[in-house]
């Protein structure tokens, strides 16, 4: 199984702002930290913007910020808003199954059991849980931090 590169760098964000929590965390910021491309993140925070997982700040001091409790973000839930189905083969999809093996397959139950199997381990995950270790990935991505120029304000 493999998830897009956008599911990840929107994991990325959200797990910064976590790690930033309260301040405000700049676009700039993420792409700074984690080598990305700025308009990927544009387009990834106001994805999550809409979704309710972060509130957007706009201005010379904007960035953007939790909107909820890290506690209260499931990693499975955010999976799901940024890869949409998960479709590990073509039987997966009704609409464009040409298979004919179609449910009598043992491969296709073994795929879907996988499948759902790994979206579980992921709802039994917070974004609180992937910040856990807070010192650790502080202390690794501060010397990515130091060329920031203008300071981050808290959110009033």
């Amino acid at each position: 199984m493999k998830l897009k590169s956008y599911t990840n760098f929107a994991l990325r964000s959200l797990q910064l702002a976590a790690l930033k929590t309260p301040d405000l965390i700049r676009v700039d910021d993420v792409v700074r930290v984690h080598g990305l491309a700025r308009p990927h993140i544009v387009k990834i925070v106001h994805e999550l913007g809409l979704a309710g997982y972060v509130v957007t700040h706009r201005g010379r001091y904007g960035g953007f910020q939790l909107a909820q409790p890290a506690e209260d973000i499931v990693i499975g839930d955010v999976v799901r808003l940024t890869e949409g189905p998960l479709t590990l083969v073509e039987c997966f999809n009704p609409d464009s199954n040409t298979c004919p093996l179609i449910g009598i397959c043992k491969l296709s139950r073994a795929l879907q059991g996988a499948t759902q199997a790994f979206m579980a381990v992921l709802d039994d995950l917070t974004l609180a849980d992937i910040a856990s270790n807070r010192g650790d990935l502080l202390a690794r991505i501060a010397p990515l931090e130091e060329g920031i120029v203008a300071p981050m304000r808290k959110a009033r």
